[in-house]
């Protein structure tokens, strides 16, 4: 076989390449035939090893492209002359073959396998619905208990720590928005176990350290939550552990016993005690704080049998009271003031009253005082009261509405006071140069308008 591939791949005669070169240059069209020999492609002579590496060339793509056919197939793919594809074929990565859910057999229609139901994380196809899937009994791992087990929420109870941060914020956001059902609703969710008898202890104790219309909030808190939250059971508990840490009380407020004795009773007229529960105290006390609180309790019980009414122990608060008994006390505050002078006690009586909205009626009663009045002493000292309170307590929108009140009635206290004007000028000019009001509102200040009369007998008086 050497020796008949020898001419093949022998150089080819002179005289053949002449006359080849010579009917290539010629220019006949008729005779431009390509004479293809054994070593020439396309009319170029190439030597025996450039023919053999392309021949590998083109079998290792032959190869590629079979390798592939299954994919490629029935997408009108073909091969050139020299083993490229007609079209641009994109290599894609394993992660986007491991994506493709069409079949690499090259059957089918091209459509996904399965329906598009298969495939990691596929749960079936689109709009597929589960039914109940059944126990079965043969299966090894199955367990009669299992089909009645029934699986439920625990809430472990409170301790001590826990209780005090979990109940603590609960009833001081009670003391601003007054809501027992919310409250209810928010203890019913804590597992309390044997805390419940200790939600008490903590109203009464944060309520003893606060204002009296915090006490009544607490009162109206244990009537609404015995019988629903607490038992009257854990009620007396709630008590007798009060009466017991009575003198820790006492230390941080020294008024502790009496306020623990009016609870008693208010909790006794509310029915959430027993009547019988002070008598079963009789002469098993040793604490005086205990016995001072039992004392104002039997003390106010045997009173509303003469007609006290208990559910104004602690006082009707500032928002529920009447405008005129407002009005009443905001007179009698300023009368005790201009006999005592006591700054500090006008400013702590008006604390009690808690009607911040109402203290517009401070401001106006005392401007008309001193409108009113007919010395400098009164003058300065509602200056001095005034300054106090507007460091203190007043906001500015209600000294403004004070003021703004004065201004409009003016004409009508010019009626009984002549006066009026010109005190009232010489009020505003001090309040705003101590800081109480701003200029805008002492510019505000009404003035009484003088007319020159230049009649005869007028005497260049002004009326």
């Amino acid at each position: 076989m050497a020796t008949e591939a020898e001419p093949k791949f022998s150089n080819p005669p002179a005289a053949e390449l002449d006359n080849s070169t010579s009917n290539m240059l010629s220019g006949d069209e008729d005779q431009t035939e390509a004479i293809i020999l054994p070593n020439e492609i396309n009319g170029n002579w190439i030597s025996r090893e450039t023919s053999i590496h392309e021949a590998r060339l083109k079998a290792k793509a032959k190869r590629r492209l079979r390798k592939n056919s299954s994919r490629d197939s029935g997408r009108g793919d073909s091969l050139s002359d020299n083993g490229e594809s007609s079209r641009n074929v994109i290599p894609t990565s394993p992660k986007g073959k491991m994506l493709d859910r069409k079949s690499r057999m090259g059957k089918g229609r091209g459509l996904p396998k399965k329906g598009g139901a298969g495939g990691k994380g596929v749960w079936g196809t689109p709009g597929e619905v589960y039914d109940v899937e059944e126990v079965d009994v043969q299966d090894p791992n199955y367990d009669e208990d299992q089909e009645n087990c029934v699986y439920e929420t625990v809430v472990l109870p409170l301790d001590e720590g826990v209780f005090q941060k979990t109940v603590t914020p609960i009833v001081q956001e009670y003391f601003e928005h007054g809501d027992t059902n919310e409250v209810m609703e928010l203890l019913k969710n804590l597992n309390l176990g044997e805390m419940k008898c200790t939600v008490p202890v903590l109203a009464v104790s944060l309520a003893l350290e606060g204002k009296a219309s915090h006490r009544e909030l607490t009162s109206r808190l244990l009537s609404d939550l015995c019988g629903k939250v607490l038992t009257t059971n854990d009620v007396e508990k709630s008590f007798d552990m009060l009466l017991k840490e009575l003198p820790e009380l006492a230390l941080d407020t020294p008024g502790a016993p009496h306020l623990v004795g009016q609870f008693i009773a208010r909790a006794v007229a509310d029915e959430i005690l027993s009547k019988s529960y002070i008598e079963s105290y009789k002469g098993k006390v040793d604490c005086e704080n205990a016995r001072a609180a039992l004392g104002r309790a039997t003390v106010l019980l045997s009173m509303k049998r003469g007609g006290l009414r208990l559910d104004n122990v602690w006082g009707t608060g500032g928002g529920q009271r009447p405008v005129e008994q407002l009005v009443q006390e905001i007179d009698m505050l300023l009368k005790e003031y201009q006999v005592s002078g006591d700054v500090g006690e006008a400013e702590h009586c008006l604390r009690e009253l808690e009607v911040p909205h109402f203290h517009h009626e401070l401001v106006y009663k005392a401007i008309v005082m001193v409108l009113e009045s007919t010395g400098e002493t009164t003058f300065k000292m509602i200056l001095k009261m005034l300054k106090s309170l507007w460091e203190s307590i007043i906001t500015v929108d209600q000294m403004n509405r004070g003021f703004e009140r004065v201004y409009k009635e003016i004409p009508d206290i010019h009626l009984d006071v002549p006066q009026a004007y010109t005190v009232m000028e010489q009020f505003v000019e001090q309040c705003h140069q101590m800081g109480i009001i701003v200029k805008e509102l002492r510019d505000l200040c009404p003035s009484r308008g003088r007319k020159r009369f230049v009649s005869e007998g007028d005497g260049g008086r002004f009326k």
